[in-house]
């Protein structure tokens, strides 16, 4: 295994110390490591994948300095644009090094969202003409790869991606934890939510850690799962999903689970919601100011006011709380109310470690919620 102070070490050498991109778990040690030894404006975590390679692209217009994108392969399709249209060498011709997660890597067990991304996910870096090389796990290969892919991107000014596999990177834990005073913890949050819901209501919830503890809540209570859309991959586009059902069943609400880094991801979302006037769309975010399914990484979701987003984009109502008595009452309120609705809900940051994965497949979650939506 490679030890991240390894890692970071010889890119500091190369004279790559500027970092962005969206955590992954495969990445979750050397993230750390990053996060834990660079300032805040030597490793920005960004909105997304593509963000963070526009991020980078400015980073070498002002220095002239090789920038690192992390991401997990699930990412690449937010950089497809910036990748083709920017940084390469038909147009801009700027150099950067991606570190990017395999997940899904073929013949090893992955969760299903990511099957598909695992067996394209070089063929995709050979299409957009990407050199890369899959990272050693030795150092001393390592060192050299590193070698290789920084002389390449001096010569060429064109990116170079460097693939991780799971366990390349030794254990490393965050240690610039920071305390945010909260006590509600999200899965109680969820079950409240959940138990408040109409009879005929739905919720669409967005990937990680939400959907699981919506799957293991409905299991403990013997509710079954057709009423929930869990949308195991494509992160942040939960709140379009849940807006193309509302407007297509004007006689039940339609609830959005979202998570603080995935409404970030792509919040454009909430415009376009907002501006359709869904009047049975609640969406509810679940703010944790952490990326908490690759790690724990912050993102900066305690700091902006989301409520403040969600009413300049045309909710018709926005609420913040953070404790479970506030919620409860938010909760019986807005069943008065018509939306689009905004719930913020401040919780705690981690899950419980013994937090188990849905058991049925996406087609068979697809298949009952579609069964569901005809009644």
């Amino acid at each position: 295994m490679i030890q991240p102070q390894f890692f970071y070490d010889t890119l500091a050498e190369l004279g790559i110390d500027f970092y962005t991109g969206v955590p992954d778990s495969l990445l979750k040690n050397i993230c750390a490591y990053i996060t834990d030894h660079s300032s805040r404006e030597k490793n920005i975590i960004a909105a997304n994948e593509g963000g963070a390679v526009g991020l980078a692209a400015g980073y070498h217009l002002a220095t002239g300095r090789i920038p690192l994108v992390y991401m997990q392969n699930s990412g690449e399709g937010n950089t497809v644009n910036p990748l083709m249209s920017l940084t390469d060498k038909d147009v801009y011709n700027i150099p950067l090094l991606l570190l990017i997660g395999w997940r899904g890597e073929p013949g090893v067990h992955d969760e299903p969202q990511h099957v598909k991304q695992g067996k394209v996910a070089l063929s995709l870096l050979d299409a957009m003409g990407i050199r890369y090389e899959i990272l050693s796990t030795d150092e001393a290969e390592c060192e050299e790869q590193l070698k290789r892919a920084n002389q390449y991107m001096q010569e060429t000014k064109e990116a170079f991606a460097l693939i991780v596999r799971k366990g390349t990177f030794a254990d490393y834990k965050l240690q610039n934890n920071i305390d945010t005073g909260l006590s509600l913890v999200r899965e109680e949050a969820i079950k409240t939510v959940a138990a408040s819901m109409e009879t005929n209501a739905v919720v669409v919830s967005t990937t990680g850690m939400i959907s699981r503890e919506l799957f293991e809540y409905r299991e403990a209570v013997g509710e079954g799962h057709a009423r929930d859309f869990l949308t195991v991959g494509s992160m942040g586009h939960a709140s379009q999903i849940a807006l193309g059902i509302a407007l297509q069943q004007g006689g039940r609400r339609v609830y959005c689970f979202d998570g603080d880094g995935a409404s970030i991801m792509h919040m454009g979302g909430m415009a376009i919601v907002a501006q359709m006037h869904p009047s049975n769309y609640v969406h509810v975010v679940f703010n944790n100011g952490a990326h908490d399914s690759v790690g724990g990484q912050p993102t900066v979701g305690l700091q902006v006011n989301l409520v403040q987003v969600a009413e300049a984009c045309g909710y018709q109502k926005a609420y913040s709380v953070s404790d479970k008595e506030s919620l409860q009452e938010v909760l019986a309120q807005i069943k008065q109310e018509e939306g689009p609705l905004f719930v913020e809900v401040k919780v705690k940051k981690g899950a419980r470690k013994d937090l188990g994965r849905p058991t049925t497949t996406p087609v068979e979650n697809k298949e009952a919620m579609m069964a569901f939506l005809k009644k």
